[in-house]
């Protein structure tokens, strides 16, 4: 059976690639013309996953009005976040995706490497405290990296320390939003939020973790600039 699910995983390889060069492009695109055109995509990518939030709630909730109140609650969840990428700086956002993509990396490859216990088996098997602490160090790497080409000093000071210890929090807060979509398909009893992007699933699947990060990032700015 494992040989089985290994050539599986192999043979959607290409679609795999091909589908995270299409995402790459598109979110680049977006991100390198700002402006009106990132709304209209951070809005675009919104009303996707609360489409597919919707969907999981459908299947995971029984009764109206626990199915309402879920909807409520997700759909401000994921308003909020996309409030956060439209009215955040252009380069904050772009520190705060590269700081979930370093902790998904970070996670990948010290899990993978690592090993050990599992921080939640019944939700999400193949999260290790391992995995967590190689995203962390990742994610504070990263975020030391934007503060210091932000502020073009290169002596270690106390507000670096900060850096790395914001990177590392977000880490957290990243990993926790995979767990909470993990939690709420598994409740759904269902693999991904949609078929959507071939061979990764659905955009919820692909933002969990940013979304959360992106409403603590709007918090940590308005508390730097009141």
């Amino acid at each position: 059976m494992a040989d089985v699910e290994t050539s599986q995983k192999n043979s959607d390889l290409p679609v795999r690639f091909a589908s995270a060069v299409v995402m790459l492009a598109v979110a680049g695109t977006a991100l390198w013309l700002g402006g009106v055109w990132f709304d209209l995509f951070a809005l675009i990518i919104a009303v996707v996953c609360v489409s597919e939030f919707g969907r999981l709630v459908m299947f995971a909730f029984e009764g109206k009005g626990a199915r309402l109140v879920a909807l409520f609650l997700g759909g401000a969840y994921i308003a909020t976040a996309a409030y956060a990428l439209v009215i955040l700086p252009i380069e904050v956002v772009i520190g705060a995706l590269a700081i979930v993509i370093a902790t998904d990396v970070g996670a990948y490859f010290s899990g993978r490497s690592i090993g050990g216990p599992k921080i939640a088996p019944k939700i999400s098997p193949s999260k290790t405290w391992a995995g967590l602490g190689g995203g962390m160090l990742a994610a504070a790497l990263v975020s030391l990296a934007f503060f210091y080409s932000n502020v073009g000093d290169r002596a270690f000071s106390p507000m670096g320390l900060v850096a790395l210890g914001i990177g590392a929090a977000l880490a957290v807060i990243a990993q926790s939003g995979d767990f909470f979509e993990s939690w709420l398909k598994r409740r759904a009893g269902v693999k991904d939020s949609s078929n959507l992007i071939p061979g990764h699933g659905g955009v919820f699947d692909r933002v969990d973790g940013l979304l959360p990060v992106a409403i603590v990032t709007l918090f940590l700015w308005f508390v730097a600039h009141p």
